[in-house]
């Protein structure tokens, strides 16, 4: 093919891509990409405030988290004000905070916990290990059930493997 016969060609193809734009329905303009973003949970909004506020406390990933004082929470309520967080969001917060299997672990008899500047004060209990360690356990079991593939009625192997 010759250069006169690829410039036609291209000639046709633009005049072909034109036409069909034409046809086409206008897109309403694309919102700019702030306004894209996901909004943020409040909860994770305020676990934020307190990690940097109180950063030897509220530990970022992934350092291990540390176990907290019994009674921190009365420290953070005595402090909302300078916090800038409600009642509301900090019990919240500290809910979210202390549950889930990063946490637990942190939580092993005579380790130290501390409180809002990092100071020990106290140790974890053995029931309090206790605890987490069955709340760690219930969470992998709740996990590891739920990835299984399930078998319907009448199969002997799950879907995946029932075609192989």
């Amino acid at each position: 093919m010759g250069f006169e016969q690829l410039a036609q060609l291209k000639e046709q193809l633009s005049k072909q891509s034109t036409r069909e734009q034409a046809k086409k329905p206008a897109r309403p303009p694309r919102p700019a990409t702030g306004a894209q973003k996901q909004p943020v949970d409040p909860v994770v909004h305020a676990i934020g405030r307190l990690q940097q506020r109180f950063p030897l406390a509220f530990s970022k990933n992934p350092a291990p988290k540390l176990p907290l004082k019994v009674g921190v929470i009365d420290d953070l309520l005595a402090k909302a004000s300078d916090i800038g967080l409600t009642e509301t969001e900090i019990r919240d917060a500290i809910k979210v905070w202390c549950r889930g299997a990063r946490y637990w672990s942190c939580l092993v008899e005579g380790a130290a916990r501390v409180d809002l500047d990092g100071n020990p004060t106290g140790n974890v209990s053995a029931a309090d290990a206790g605890r987490a360690r069955r709340l760690k356990a219930k969470g992998s079991a709740r996990a590891s059930t739920s990835s299984k593939p399930t078998v319907l009625k009448g199969q002997t192997k799950p879907p995946s493997a029932a075609g192989q």
